[in-house]
């Protein structure tokens, strides 16, 4: 596995070893997990001596590739693109170099930045509009390089939530924990898509013994408003928070100007789709994999609500941590927070 110390990893890491798998996981961070079947190595997927000597641990039954650096996460472009894409290309050439019979690989919705007006297939083309979004689509380009190679399987996926994820959305809960205004674009009647992590972990682990090539979309069903889901986290918060909306011809122009002058974490991707319709049609797993989702987004989100909120001193301190474990820093947004 790359990535096992980030946030996802992890998850899915636990839910191997608690049925038995034996492990190797690679990542930037120091691995928080412990466990007799895994072995942890801290290394850089783009260094080939380091992956060379991770994968001769095998033989493996699959590669679980996880790791990429988030656009938000760091403001080095080159080591962003070289992470995503040239890792992604190095994990490839090994996998086919040990004779590994599949790789899952886990993209991102982040390949769209529009709606297109119904449920996004997986034949749709992609459109990414920033650099994460570029190079997971470069990732997968490369994978697909390596159809005769082993079996590839890339689940494109929405939002990952559960308890302990953070990042931006630390942002959102924050304003909820101190009872503020929770802002959304024009009047909250927007529809974007989550998944459940351990949702996801079950169709990874289906996706490992499939036996075949195939793309994913993967998410949560019946999708409610961004009003909607964040009436139901405030209700149950009961901290005084409320919804409030901002008007969209002014909203958009301002996030955007302040992701150009490096004020915002919200980069082109945030900024487009925070105000409009991305829902994936996720029917193809659920024919081919025999996969479902067990939560919708408004139970998910209250979950890792509920985790920010009995942690967030600890949460508050962490450092050296992957970008999903701690909260994203809030920029020119803590003005808005001032003013809520």
């Amino acid at each position: 596995m790359t990535g096992g110390a980030g946030f996802f990893g992890e998850l899915l890491l636990k839910r191997l070893l608690d049925e038995g798998w034996r492990c190797v996981s690679i990542d930037l961070e120091d691995h928080a997990l412990s466990h007799p079947n895994l072995t942890a190595v801290k290394g850089d997927i783009r260094d080939l001596p380091t992956l060379e000597r991770t994968f001769a641990q095998g033989p493996f039954h699959t590669v679980f590739h996880l790791a990429s650096i988030l656009a938000h996460a760091v403001k080095d472009r080159d080591f962003l693109w070289t992470s995503n894409v040239d890792g992604t290309r190095n994990v490839a050439a090994m996998t086919k170099k040990y004779r590994i019979p599949s790789l899952v690989f886990t993209s991102s919705n982040c390949l769209w930045a529009r709606n297109v007006g119904r449920p996004v297939r997986e034949e749709d083309a992609p459109q990414p509009v920033e650099i994460y979004g570029k190079s997971k689509w470069e990732g997968e380009k490369i994978l697909q390089e390596y159809a005769r190679d082993f079996h590839a399987v890339i689940i494109r996926c929405p939002t990952i939530v559960d308890e302990g994820r953070l990042g931006l959305l630390a942002i959102l809960f924050e304003f909820i924990d101190e009872g503020r205004k929770v802002w959304v674009v024009g009047g909250g009647g927007n529809r974007y898509q989550f998944i459940y992590a351990q949702d996801l972990i079950d169709a990874c682990i289906k996706a490992a013994s499939y036996g075949r090539s195939d793309v994913f979309n993967i998410g949560s069903d019946n999708v409610k408003t961004f009003r909607e889901v964040y009436d139901h986290v405030i209700r149950l918060a009961a901290t005084g928070a409320r919804v409030a909306a901002f008007p969209r011809w002014i909203a958009l122009p301002l996030m955007k100007l302040a992701y150009s002058l490096g004020l915002s974490p919200l980069g082109p991707y945030q900024y487009k789709m925070i105000a409009e319709d991305f829902v994936f049609d996720t029917g193809r797993i659920k024919e081919r994999l025999g996969w479902k989702p067990t939560l919708k987004n408004e139970d998910m989100l209250a979950k890792s609500f509920r985790y920010y909120h009995d942690h967030r001193k600890e949460i508050e301190g962490r450092t050296n941590v992957s970008a999903h474990k701690q909260a994203a820093k809030m920029g020119v947004i803590r003005i808005l927070k001032w003013l809520s």
